[in-house]
């Protein structure tokens, strides 16, 4: 079989359009990263200029006003824009939301939302993990009943990121409940439905949580309390929706990976331009000691090792392959990506001795950024778990 591992000409199309609108703000780059790192704002200007460059329209086909390019368009795009020391998570969260809708919804519904997201007017949140159920999905509570031509909607939601600056939030919910599978003898995966909620509607209050790592991004605890939520708003079939949400998770994965393969690289670049310029003994940059050559070597090393699974993984799933075998590639991809990433912040930030934990320099917040994407949207254990059990066949630990 014939193997290429050049980027096609879209793809490197993509590649030069993000990194020119990125140079746009290049002047300004202080002012961005004030905002979004300490401030917290969501970025709307980088955002509108993404929406202008076609990128949010990557993954929609053209009938509903995309280009159709596929995932692994948006993952060069967050790559390049993490090797600019930008990002936003936005952008996963969107995707993998529209991804959902396009392989399961409604041709009403995929003409009502999609255009809108290709146009860069419309951002999701994904509303998933609840107080007792974060790894195990099983265990959701929030429950939607049907009444006439609406859902109620009651429960809630955890750690759930930018659902102030989204317009919808693809919503996970039981509309069979965990005592109900028992008495009907029903298997743990039926019952679950996907739905899209308007994040204004009446009845849901958010609570901020106060957590760090997510650039320009607040997290949330959501109440629902009985939130109407209109029928055609059901992604798929009622209580089947466990297929349609783990594919649709694998997407978030492998963007995850890219936002954390874009920050090694840019991590790794200005270490390399601190010590290639920095001098403390003699008349030659720190940059000529092995002890800061060979540390950042390895990570170059084991960057290009998670690049190569990331487009792996999008390759894979553009092409269709079946969702286990994508959800392998994925899954190993973002476990490598994050590693790596916290690696090279780390030997970034010994680079710079104390100039490392100055906000100056700004690598203390890629260290929490780097940091968080070991924990989320999955765990380095739950990875694991997978890999044993699905990929070398040893028997389930959880």
């Amino acid at each position: 079989m014939a193997m290429d591992f050049e980027l096609s000409e879209e793809h490197k199309m993509i590649q030069k359009t993000v990194d020119d609108m990125i140079k746009r703000f290049a002047p300004r780059r202080e002012e961005f990263r004030k905002m979004v790192l300490k401030e917290k704002k969501f970025p709307q200007e980088l955002w509108d200029a993404l929406a202008e460059a076609g990128i949010m329209g990557s993954l929609i086909p053209a009938e509903y006003g995309g280009t159709g390019l596929g995932l692994t368009a948006m993952v060069v795009a967050s790559e390049t824009m993490g090797s600019h020391g930008f990002g936003t998570a936005l952008t996963i969260l969107t995707t993998m939301d529209s991804l959902c809708i396009l392989r399961n919804g409604s041709e009403e519904m995929k003409r009502r939302f999609l255009p809108g997201v290709a146009q860069g007017k419309l951002k999701f949140a994904f509303a998933l993990t609840e107080p007792d159920a974060g790894s195990n999905t099983f265990r959701l509570k929030t429950v939607a009943r049907k009444n006439g031509s609406a859902y109620s909607l009651s429960g809630q939601k955890t750690f759930i990121t930018g659902v102030d600056a989204a317009d919808y939030m693809l919503v996970v919910a039981r509309t069979t409940t965990v005592d109900e599978l028992a008495k009907q003898g029903l298997p743990k995966a039926f019952g679950l439905s996907l739905f899209m909620v308007d994040c204004k509607s009446k009845g849901i209050e958010l609570q901020v949580i106060p957590t760090h790592g997510i650039e320009g991004m607040r997290q949330f605890t959501i109440f629902f309390d009985d939130v109407k939520v209109p029928a055609e708003n059901l992604i798929g079939q009622e209580n089947m929706g466990s297929m349609a949400l783990f594919n649709t998770l694998n997407p978030e994965r492998i963007l995850a990976a890219a936002t954390a393969v874009g920050m090694s690289d840019y991590v790794i670049g200005k270490a390399v331009e601190y010590a290639s310029q920095r001098k403390v003994f003699r008349d030659q940059p720190i940059g000529v000691y092995q002890g800061l050559q060979h540390p950042l070597a390895e990570c170059k090393i084991e960057l290009e090792g998670a690049r190569l699974l990331m487009y792996k993984a999008a390759w894979a799933f553009d092409k269709g392959f079946d969702p286990a075998q994508v959800g392998t590639w994925a899954n190993m991809a973002k476990y490598q990506a994050a590693e790596v990433a916290i690696k090279s912040v780390d030997r970034a930030i010994q680079t710079h001795g104390g100039y490392g934990f100055s906000e100056e320099y700004g690598l203390i917040y890629y260290w929490e950024g780097t940091r968080l994407l070991r924990t989320a949207p999955i765990s380095k254990e739950m990875i694991l778990n997978y890999i044993s059990e699905h990929v070398l066949g040893m028997p389930r630990s959880y």
